[in-house]
């Protein structure tokens, strides 16, 4: 089981920026494609961003696509998750998340570890 631990997050206004990060065990970090998934109160988890095992490859959901990027950095055995021009709509819990694969995938069942998550509030 993967050890990930979320940062970054924090209170910011429409139009904004902040950077996530998720910082990973490196038994498993370098070896497995990974991705950011968001939790807003109410809804189901829904799938952000997710990148290949040497971030070559990254997806985006279309709802962040343009104003959010990720990125992945392993000889730190860290994950990042870039956020611009943030809007109220972004509000939610963050979590990241490493899946037994090194190819992109979308769905929360593809992931097998999960961080405890960062809140991020946007105010308008």
């Amino acid at each position: 089981q993967a050890h990930l631990v979320e940062s970054g997050g924090g209170l910011v206004q429409a139009g904004g920026s902040l950077r996530l990060s998720c910082a990973a065990s490196a038994r498993t970090f370098s070896s497995y494609a990974m991705g950011w998934f968001r939790q807003a109160p109410g809804k189901e988890r829904e799938f952000v961003s997710g990148i290949s095992w040497r971030g070559v490859n990254t997806h985006y959901a279309d709802s962040v696509k343009g104003r959010f990027t990720i990125s992945r950095d392993n000889a730190k055995n860290t994950m990042y998750l870039q956020m611009n021009s943030l809007k109220p709509e972004d509000t939610a819990v963050y979590y990241c998340a490493v899946r037994k694969g090194t190819v992109v995938a979308t769905t929360l069942d593809d992931f097998s570890s999960w961080g405890q998550g960062t809140q991020v509030i946007v105010s308008s």
